[in-house]
């Protein structure tokens, strides 16, 4: 408890001893490459009140605290302030669309509520407890994203985090040299309906995709009460919340259905893909009582930002930015969706899916297959792993090379995907085009 009321008089929690606001809460982590230890008086002398250590060496005066382990001292104060304040969580996770659907989630209960959301991708074990922290008596709900890369990850954030209910956006081939198989990444996603049933919590479940079904099943879910549908076309007849996508060229639109009540939505995303993101937070938004003309206009008001589904236009280009990360389910989306947007003079930029393990070869070459089969033939690739991959595309080792390229050869009146996992960083190509 003695931590606790500390927490309550220096609330910033500070974990970058380059970076420490007067009077706050100093945690001395540890990483492969450093030892916060060793910086935590220079914490204090910057402006920190107290420094959280876990060797006794560097615990030298009474605004140290020497705990066991630091990393888990941070979680289990995440889970108690969580648990004090009692503060209604949305849990959030998946394979693609858990950042955009979390934002979108955001941005409708923003029109009624006082919330608390994940910013950016803090989606981890140090990220959600830091989320957590931020949590405040005035805060009516907050929304917290749960990201994985090895089995248990979404059970030991769920268990930090304790959501009153939760949602999986989908289930696809991602960080599958940590999780093993797509079923290692199925189990994994799952710890988060598994807590949820444990816990007597309700599920919002994409009724369309069969995995997270099969998931939920699995889990012991099965009654309509436990469980808050929504779905695409054509399972409309099995729930109260459905729509299909009107129009996609460039901007997604979607005609949507409320408990029988008909809306429109024109939003400001790219990508059909983006459809399911779309009508989970018209469920959530529902569930929690905000209107449905205030539901329409958050989603209409949400802009993309982080090189997620992006329309940037240059004086040169058309550009569809999707750069911040890339999975076979992910960008054989993107190129699908590419491929249908009814635009003259496609271009696609795309860079190595990584930590797909052994399957990165195939995976590659699945991507390859996809383009011909959708007649595009303009396109340049960034990345060891398309280099092996059997075409005839340019391929670059890295972003620099291409921008030399470039810059040789400039692209100008196209519209053009950029889509690459984030070690790509295929960012940096758009201030050339």
């Amino acid at each position: 408890m003695q931590l606790y009321d500390i927490f309550l008089q220096h609330s910033i929690i500070c974990t970058d001893s380059r970076d420490c606001p007067e009077g706050s809460l100093f945690f001395a982590l540890k990483g492969d490459n450093f030892n916060a230890n060793a910086f935590a008086l220079m914490a204090l002398e910057k402006g920190c009140a107290y420094a959280v250590v876990d060797e006794p060496e560097f615990a030298i005066d009474d605004r140290f605290m020497l705990v066991d382990n630091v990393l888990e001292t941070l979680q289990q104060l995440a889970t108690f302030h969580r648990k004090q304040l009692g503060t209604t969580i949305i849990g959030i996770t998946g394979t693609n669309g858990k950042t955009t659907t979390k934002e979108l989630i955001a941005a409708v209960l923003q029109e009624k509520f006082n919330i608390l959301y994940t910013k950016g991708n803090l989606n981890n074990h140090i990220g959600v407890p830091l989320t957590l922290l931020q949590l405040r008596p005035e805060h009516q709900l907050a929304v917290i994203e749960m990201g994985a890369n090895h089995p248990g990850d979404i059970k030991l954030l769920t268990n930090i985090t304790c959501p009153d209910v939760g949602l999986i956006t989908n289930v696809g081939k991602a960080h599958l040299e940590g999780f093993g198989s797509f079923e290692g990444v199925m189990t994994t996603k799952a710890e988060l309906y598994d807590y949820l049933w444990a816990e007597n919590k309700k599920v919002f479940i994409n009724k369309g995709n069969e995995y997270l079904v099969e998931m939920v099943k699995k889990a012991g879910f099965v009654t309509s009460e436990q469980l808050l549908e929504y779905c695409l076309e054509p399972n409309k007849n099995t729930c109260s919340i459905y729509g299909q996508v009107s129009n996609c060229s460039p901007f997604l639109n979607m005609n949507c259905v409320i408990e029988a009540f008909p809306i429109e939505i024109k939003t400001q995303l790219i990508g059909a893909y983006n459809a399911e993101n779309v009508l989970a937070a018209v469920a959530i938004g529902h569930y929690f009582g905000v209107e449905s003309n205030k539901i329409v206009r958050g989603l209409e008001n949400y802009i993309p930002q982080n090189n997620r589904s992006q329309l940037t236009i240059t004086e040169n280009n058309k550009l569809v930015v999707d750069a911040y990360n890339a999975n076979p389910t992910s960008l054989g989306a993107a190129i699908l969706n590419f491929a249908q947007m009814d635009v003259l003079n496609k271009t696609l930029i795309l860079g190595d899916m990584l930590e797909l393990g052994e399957q990165s070869e195939k995976e590659h070459q699945n991507m390859i297959d996809l383009l011909k089969q959708n007649q595009l033939y303009n396109v340049l690739l960034v990345g060891s792993e398309f280099k092996k991959a059997n075409h005839q595309f340019p391929v670059f080792d890295n972003v620099d090379s291409l921008i030399n390229y470039l810059q040789e050869k400039p692209i100008k009146n196209n519209y053009i995907l950029i889509k690459g996992s984030r070690g790509i960083k295929l960012e940096k190509v758009v201030p050339i085009l």
